[in-house]
């Protein structure tokens, strides 16, 4: 039996750690929601790179849906290298990083924090350089992570990000829904992801697609691939492939999209078709427990 890998171990752990997560930082979340309504602020920059810059990305999908307050990215370099004024009075500037350790992102925050802005770091090492500076930390509690490819962090990161969310905009049923989000990460670790597995085997390259807060987790799903697979893959919006992407389709493209049922699902799932009817080969991943081929293909051979 071939030995587990250290990322799906990690994968397996993220259930216990997101559960550690919201449990030691409830009331944290819930003072930070009162303090961010009390500031509220006109902009929200965050600072990010690799995965945690995908759950920035989830971050600012959520925020402005739920509240309406615009979030941009500015790239570290803004600060460490090119040493720009800042104008964020007022504002908040949202960090994520795993370790806190990376230089660029620490003179970001300290350049925000010059320009008048209330910082925020999410990280996983809350004694790093990156926590120590920061007006307000919310520490992940995903333990080590030794795999190659960032998979508790990242999750742990975008759950952060969304109670951030659900506190401040004070959202039941958002509320509700991370109480239960534990145990449906267990429930997805163990749902039947093999329908996947032949068509990705024989790809040479591939579309990964969401919408709206989708998205990120598409840019994340892509880097996986081609960090983990060496698979080359890339990520677009299910709205933005049409418009030059669609022409590299051909019979038996593969396309890994991303479809739950919010406001996007309609449009999304008339993507998919326009896709499917170009020659493409779709594996989606949609609702609680249905993750599916949704037009099947013949399996390849596989030796």
């Amino acid at each position: 039996m071939a030995s587990e890998s250290a990322m799906a171990r990690e994968i397996a752990e993220a259930p216990d750690a997101v559960a550690r997560l919201l449990d030691r930082e409830r009331g944290h979340f819930l003072q930070l929601g009162e303090r961010l309504r009390a500031l509220d602020p006109p902009v929200v920059v965050t600072c990010a790179r690799g995965s945690s810059d995908h759950a920035a990305g989830f971050f600012k999908y959520g925020l402005e849906i739920q509240l309406g307050v615009p979030v941009a990215s500015v790239g570290p370099s803004v600060a460490s290298i090119y040493d720009a004024p800042l104008r964020l009075k007022g504002g908040v500037l949202l960090s994520i990083s795993q370790s806190g350790q990376s230089p660029d992102i620490v003179a970001l925050q300290a350049a925000a924090k010059r320009a008048g802005a209330l910082t925020i770091a999410v990280v996983n090492q809350d004694d790093s350089p990156l926590a120590k500076e920061a007006d307000i930390v919310v520490p992940l509690h995903a333990g080590p992570e030794k795999s190659v490819a960032a998979t508790k962090s990242f999750i742990t990161s975008t759950v952060a990000v969304a109670a951030m969310i659900a506190s401040w905009s004070k959202d039941q049923s958002l509320q509700a829904a991370l109480k239960t989000l534990p145990q449906s990460l267990s429930e997805a670790c163990a749902l039947d992801w093999s329908p996947a597995l032949g068509p990705l085997a024989s790809a040479d390259s591939l579309f990964v697609l969401g919408r709206g807060p989708s998205y990120p987790i598409a840019l994340e799903t892509a880097l996986k691939f081609k960090e983990t697979m060496s698979l080359h893959a890339e990520a677009f919006s299910a709205a933005e492939v049409m418009h030059g992407p669609l022409s590299l389709v051909r019979a038996g493209f593969r396309i890994f999209a991303f479809n739950p049922p919010d406001a996007s699902h309609g449009e999304v799932s008339a993507v998919l078709e326009r896709l499917r009817a170009a020659g493409g080969k779709v594996f989606m991943v949609g609702q609680a427990g249905e993750v599916k081929a949704v037009y099947p293909w013949s399996p390849p051979d596989i030796c």
